[in-house]
């Protein structure tokens, strides 16, 4: 798979009667990396998150790959369609393992283990994930995503994937992001990550501009 197209109109997100983002316009092409930018609390990860139907305080359109979220089989169809990286991962209300984390997300367990080996945190997967570094957790999830991508997702979701992380993990981390054959999607205020990307966006009060 070559990556599926995004497209938003109109995308208006509230949180309660304030508008977190503001009509937003966009398509994003299969294949296509897009760097997500701006101040905190701009509205990027509420925008990200509404791909996924994780925030339903919605107005306007997010098609993936030309289809809409009209039921609960389209939600399904959305959320393995889409890999996701979140910003500040959840470690589980129990001790979740490593290796469960792997194996979540409907991914391909094989795969995501293979990855989380080459990106130094194989080793861990017995361990609790509350016990492991942002760094470590950081690298676990895009381990995850790998998988995902592997067992058919088209499009990457990544909020800050790469903030936890040295220069040297930076630069690994968006090696992986940036080698998989499908469309990304990438919050991040880490430059040099941004470069790489084919488009740069910068949000701004909930609206949205292209930079680049």
């Amino acid at each position: 798979m070559e990556g599926l197209d995004v497209r938003m109109s109109g995308v208006v997100c509230r949180y309660g009667g304030v508008e977190a983002v503001r009509g937003v316009d966009l398509d994003i092409g299969p294949g296509q990396r897009v760097a997500l930018t701006g101040t905190n609390g701009s509205g990027k990860t509420t925008l990200l998150r509404a791909v996924l139907g994780l925030h339903r305080r919605l107005g306007g359109r997010i098609l993936v790959g030309g289809r809409d979220t009209g039921s609960a089989a389209e939600w399904a169809w959305r959320r393995r369609a889409c890999a996701w990286i979140p910003q500040k991962p959840a470690t589980g209300r129990f001790p979740l393992l490593g290796r469960e984390l792997l194996a979540g997300g409907g991914g391909a367990q094989a795969e995501a283990a293979r990855a989380a080996d080459e990106l130094g945190v194989g080793h861990l997967a017995d361990r609790p994930l509350h016990t492991l570094s942002g760094g470590q957790l950081q690298r676990m999830y895009l381990a995850r995503a790998v998988g995902c991508v592997a067992a058919g997702a088209g499009v990457l979701l990544a909020d800050e994937p790469t903030a936890a992380l040295d220069f040297a993990g930076q630069e690994e981390a968006a090696d992986v992001l940036l080698a998989l054959p499908v469309t990304v999607v990438v919050v991040t205020h880490d430059r040099a990550l941004a470069e790489r990307c084919d488009r740069v966006l910068e949000m701004a009060a909930g609206r949205l501009r292209e930079v680049r």
